[in-house]
């Protein structure tokens, strides 16, 4: 029997930017999937019913990929694709796969032949690199950097060096940590060095602003508790 496919659906990345974030393609995909796996069931419920889900909540068949529930391998969530069955993929918000554990399910789905089809959607990495001003032909997506001070210190370092030579520095942490954060960017890193801060990407609180790192310390914006994207580059 031939495997189902799976599709990668992207989600909102803020609350009431459903319109923003989908594609009539997508809506026509969930519309025709019956079988999902999520990061959170919640979240991805809500999703599907703000795209314009017509399917029977009820009638889907949804598992959950979340922290939890990832020890136990991989094999409840290929059954339905191995007999045929197209699944959707979603992550909690953004694109599957993107600084997503979904990447695991996307790697085994290669292993087995099945057939995998990203769609189009919003990712808040692309979206802060797109709006930075920044090198998009060369950059590199660190994720989170050490917590730890003085690694963090040298982190911020290594990426400044990058920066010089052209390459734009991505990076990430989590919203409660992000003050601190930007505190230490902004202690360890030279003057004139560029930052993007990113932060709301698709809210109405959307903020999006390059300065270099003196301008910055004269204006600290509060980013307590707000999704943030930080990118670095020497122009």
């Amino acid at each position: 029997m031939q495997p189902g496919t799976l599709f990668l659906i992207p989600v909102p990345l803020a609350d009431a930017a459903a319109a923003k974030s989908h594609t009539p393609y997508l809506v026509d995909t969930i519309n025709a999937v019956k079988e999902y796996i999520v990061e959170n069931e919640k979240t991805a419920r809500r999703f599907l019913k703000e795209a314009g889900l017509k399917t029977p909540q009820s009638e889907l068949l949804i598992h959950d990929y979340g922290k939890h529930n990832r020890d136990a391998g991989l094999k409840e969530f290929f059954t339905g694709l191995m007999a045929g069955n197209d699944v959707g993929l979603m992550s909690e918000a953004g694109c599957p796969g993107i600084a997503d554990p979904g990447a695991d399910i996307v790697a085994e789905a290669h292993r087995k032949g099945i057939k995998v089809v990203p769609l189009v959607g919003p990712s808040s990495i692309l979206l802060a690199l797109m709006a930075s001003g920044f090198n998009g032909q060369s950059f590199t997506f660190h994720g989170y950097i050490p917590i730890d001070k003085l690694e963090r210190a040298k982190k911020i370092k290594e990426m400044e060096v990058l920066a010089e030579k052209k390459q734009t520095q991505i990076f990430i942490e989590t919203p409660f940590r992000n003050d601190s954060m930007l505190e230490d960017v902004l202690k360890h890193s030279k003057p004139q060095t560029r930052l993007c801060i990113a932060c709301d990407i698709t809210a109405s609180t959307e903020f999006i602003k390059t300065l270099t790192i003196a301008d910055w310390k004269k204006q600290v914006p509060d980013l307590r508790k707000r999704p943030a994207i930080f990118l670095l580059f020497h122009a």
